[in-house]
């Protein structure tokens, strides 16, 4: 392999069901490459495609570096939406060693929340995932995980972009039929509506929802959304909102029963993870609420934390991990706190 003899590189990727990251590691720590891709996830794009776009950004990030193409790097960790399941996981392992050799000697695949929690800490904690999807999964210290959510968008996804723009729409579909009618004013999210999906009136959404469905223009939505519940004050876009944070906050309180005590002494911390977290603020409410009824649970303060680096950070450890090498890694660069608070006991 080109560039520096003297090292190993071990190379990560964040696999999002819209967009992909890509970090190219030295062993000594340092980055000598980013590339980004598009979606990787596999039940979206299916498994060829998916492999395809990993082994291309592991490529341009090889010429990037100045090393060789054809020589595989020591080891790549795929932190993938869509890949919770072991059978899914191997799926790719198996591909990638397969068909595309020379990317990498060694691949380790995991879940898009364990990528998360490893670029925060290296003792574990929990990962709210906020997307295009949601997922929420704990990673205790002994390395047992549970996770609460991550379903898709037929069964879950609920707090994540897709879910609040269809819910935002199903509101308003359900107000025109009168079979929920709405106590406040619909008027912004039917033009909006309109507008980003440049129809004319809303049966010609349908071609959207149905024909040519495609899960994240739809999430995109959530943004114009967002603007709503800022700009225009509007009642339903902030409802919406308001209700994506009570369910992600219950999300973090089903996992409750199995975090280890280690986890809860110096306040649990939760790494958010999606460009649904931007909108903080119009979730506030309704997360608090029902952070603070809970009272049976033993979550006494808990702190949010945001990333500052890519999932792919903590990809690449899992992938060093995986062949029993440490990437080192200063974790107080990785990620910040945004919000921090005590429940009382």
């Amino acid at each position: 392999m080109s560039g520096d003899s003297k090292f190993d590189y071990f190379g990560g990727i964040e696999g999002g069901a819209t967009h992909s990251k890509m970090v190219l590691f030295r062993s000594d720590g340092e980055v000598v490459a980013r590339t980004e891709g598009p979606s990787t996830n596999q039940w979206l794009v299916g498994l060829e495609e998916c492999l395809k776009r990993v082994k291309d950004m592991v490529q341009e990030a090889k010429t990037i570096a100045g090393l060789d193409e054809k020589q595989p790097i020591k080891a790549l960790g795929l932190s993938m939406s869509g890949a919770d399941q072991k059978e899914a996981q191997q799926q790719i392992i198996n591909g990638m060693k397969s068909k595309h050799s020379e990317v990498s000697e060694n691949v380790a695949v995991s879940s898009d929340t364990n990528g998360a929690i490893a670029t925060a800490t290296a003792t574990g904690g929990i990962v709210l995932i906020a997307g295009t999807g949601s997922n929420c999964q704990l990673v205790n210290p002994d390395g047992s995980t549970y996770r609460c959510g991550g379903w898709g968008h037929l069964l879950g996804d609920e707090g994540g972009a897709y879910w609040i723009s269809q819910r935002a729409i199903k509101a308003y579909f359900d107000h025109e039929d009168n079979l929920h009618p709405r106590p406040y004013d619909v008027t912004f999210v039917r033009d909006t509506m309109l507008k980003y999906f440049k129809i004319e009136e809303r049966n010609g959404l349908l071609h959207y929802l149905y024909t040519n469905f495609e899960k994240s223009f739809i999430a995109g939505f959530c943004k114009e959304l967002a603007a709503g519940a800022i700009d225009k004050n509007d009642k339903l876009c902030q409802q919406v909102f308001h209700d994506a944070g009570e369910i992600l906050a219950r999300h973090v309180i089903a996992l409750e029963p199995k975090i280890d005590q280690t986890l809860l002494e110096q306040g649990l911390s939760v790494v958010c993870v999606g460009s649904v977290w931007k909108s903080w603020e119009l979730m506030k409410s309704g997360f608090m609420e029902v952070m603070k009824k809970s009272t049976s649970h033993r979550i006494h303060q808990f702190s949010l934390c945001a990333l500052q680096q890519t999932a792919a950070f903590g990809a690449a450890s899992i992938g060093a991990t995986s062949i029993g090498k440490i990437l080192p890694m200063d974790y107080s660069k990785n990620a910040s706190v945004f919000f921090k608070t005590e429940l009382g006991k």
